[in-house]
Parts: C-alpha cells; sequence; structure tokens
C-alpha cells in the first residue's frame, strides 16, 4: 500500500460499505493508515457516497438489508460517472453463486468471511495499484498532445458529466469556445513550429483564467479552444471570456500579417443554459458556436454571448 501512496502522494480513498458496524470498524482498523477511509452502512448510503467522493475501491458487503451488494454494484456499474470504480464483495465462506453473480456484474474481486487481514491487505493494494495505472493512462489519453490541455475527448466527457450535475442541482451551465485569430495566416509567415509555439502560449495563457478545479479548457480542434464551466451563469462567463482574451493580447505575440492588429488576438463565443430534459449538451455548444461565428462576423477579437433562454 505504501508503494501506492508515495506514487500518488495521497491516500487512495477507500469506501467501506457493511449494515455491520462491527465489520465495517474490522476494516477500518487495517487500512486507517494507508487509505482515507470513508463509510456506508445501506446501499442507497453507499451509491450516494460513490457519487460525491469518487472513491478509489469499494469493499461492498453483498447481504445487507434493503439495497443488497449486488443491486448497489449494478447500479453503479450502469452510471457513466460511478461504473469504473472497482468493488471487492465482501461474502460468507462458500457463497459460490453470490461469487458468480458478482463478477456478471463487474466485481474485481471478493473477499470472504471471516477476514484474514493479511490477505484482505494484499487484494485491496492490489486493486488500488491497479486504479492507479489504470487512471494515469486513463489521464495521459485525455490530454492533448501538443499543449497539454484537456483533449476533445475529455472535454465531452466533462461536459456531459458537468451537463448531468447541472441538470440534476437545476444551475448553469456555460460553454466558451475559443477561435486564434487568423491563424492559418500567422502559419503561412512564421512556420509550423512557431504555429505549434503559439498555440502553446495561447493554451496556457486560457488556462491561467480558469480559477476553479472542476472548469475545463481543452483543444477543441486545430487552433480552436472550448471551455466548459459548470455553475456559471452568462454574466460570470463573459467575465471569464474577457479576461482570457486579455490573457492572450498580454503575450504580444508578433502577427504581421492579422486583419485585426499586429499581434495574436482570439474571438470567443459564449452561451450559457440551465439545463432542462428537452434540451441536450449539444444545445449549449451549438450556440456557443454561433456566437463564436458571430464575433468573427463583426470584426473578431471580441467576445459574443448570448443565454439560451433568450434565444428559445
Amino acid at each position: 500500500m505504501q508503494t501506492w501512496h508515495k506514487a500518488s502522494l495521497q491516500k487512495p480513498k477507500l469506501l467501506l460499505v457493511d449494515d455491520q458496524r462491527v465489520n465495517i470498524l474490522v476494516l477500518h482498523e487495517l487500512f486507517r493508515d494507508e487509505c482515507e477511509i470513508f463509510m456506508a452502512m445501506d446501499g442507497e448510503q453507499a451509491l450516494q457516497s460513490c457519487r460525491t467522493i469518487l472513491p478509489d475501491l469499494v469493499l461492498l458487503d453483498v447481504h445487507m438489508d434493503g439495497l443488497d451488494g449486488h443491486e448497489v454494484c449494478r447500479r453503479l456499474k450502469g452510471d457513466p460517472e460511478t461504473r469504473d470504480i472497482p468493488i471487492i464483495f465482501v461474502t460468507a465462506q462458500g457463497a459460490e453463486q453470490d461469487e458468480v453473480r458478482g463478477f456478471e456484474l463487474g466485481a474485481v474481486d471478493f473477499i470472504v468471511k471471516p477476514i484474514n487481514p493479511v490477505i484482505v491487505k494484499a487484494r485491496v493494494k492490489t486493486h488500488l495499484t491497479l486504479k492507479h495505472q489504470s487512471d494515469i493512462l486513463r489521464s495521459i489519453a485525455l490530454l492533448d498532445g501538443l499543449t497539454g490541455v484537456a483533449n476533445r475527448r475529455k472535454f465531452d466527457c466533462e461536459l456531459d458529466r458537468d451537463w448531468r450535475q447541472c441538470l440534476r442541482e437545476q444551475v448553469a451551465l456555460s460553454v466558451i469556445l475559443i477561435d486564434v485569430d487568423h491563424f492559418k495566416r500567422y502559419n503561412d509567415r512564421y512556420g509550423h513550429l512557431k504555429g505549434d509555439s503559439a498555440l502553446q502560449a495561447v493554451a496556457k495563457a486560457l488556462s491561467s483564467v480558469l480559477k476553479r478545479p472542476y472548469d475545463l479548457l481543452a483543444r477543441y480542434g486545430g487552433e480552436e479552444f472550448a471551455c466548459v464551466l459548470p455553475n456559471t451563469d452568462l454574466t460570470d462567463a463573459v467575465k471569464i471570456a474577457e479576461r482570457m482574451q486579455e490573457a492572450v493580447r498580454s503575450l504580444k505575440l508578433e502577427h504581421l500579417d492579422s486583419a485585426v492588429g499586429q499581434i495574436l488576438t482570439v474571438s470567443l463565443g459564449a452561451a450559457t443554459i440551465v439545463p432542462s430534459a428537452v434540451a441536450t449538451s449539444e444545445t449549449v455548444v451549438a450556440e456557443a458556436d454561433r456566437q463564436l461565428y458571430q464575433a468573427k462576423q463583426a470584426g473578431r477579437a471580441r467576445v459574443s454571448s448570448c443565454s439560451l433562454a433568450e434565444v428559445r
């Protein structure tokens, strides 16, 4: 367990689920020094905890009153937000049917009662290590190789997740699309190596504006970037867009072939919506794209914005 801890620089999050407090206390004693421990004493609480804390591993008792372990596992694996959380079932010795069904539902392993501390710690360590390695690979796969910000796939995943959360909470969600003005001309004049360096600098400048850990900047394609801002109304989205515009201007990257000025600039389109059952995440992206088009048509190097409440 210590190897995992040192590699990640933080304790892994372990959720213990059992309707018998004594069983939870036994497991808590085993892992309290190596893991950040969370506990749930019924299935509903376990589901809520998983959505809230996104644990690195769940130790889940099979037989509980109300929602049993199998049903909890089925729901977790059916939810895109929690389906990648590894689950180890805790079951009575000799319960082969429980094990077969558990594996069919997506469990990664089983622990048999009465618990053998050495075996339990070894199995938990193994699956936490695998989860950590999987997270690293997934993170690399979701980054843009040139700029180091999120890629289009990551943007789509986060937008979908943020949409569902904002729909549940009925709060505003904003999207900003950003385009580097006359970038083809920049590449033609200064060369593609300079163009790559410029995109890296722009990505860094745009990222510096975002202060909340759950706001996301992604390279959307070519010279276009996209930003998803959960729990953000149009007023705040426009403020962020204007700061992004100024952050890029402050780079003072020479662009003598720009029709806007003599430095590299960006055009931005911002759109805001309170998600509903009759709209999708594509709705707000499409509106942000329309606003970006309007910014370009109006002369570039500016922000255009709209709330979907104003156009629907």
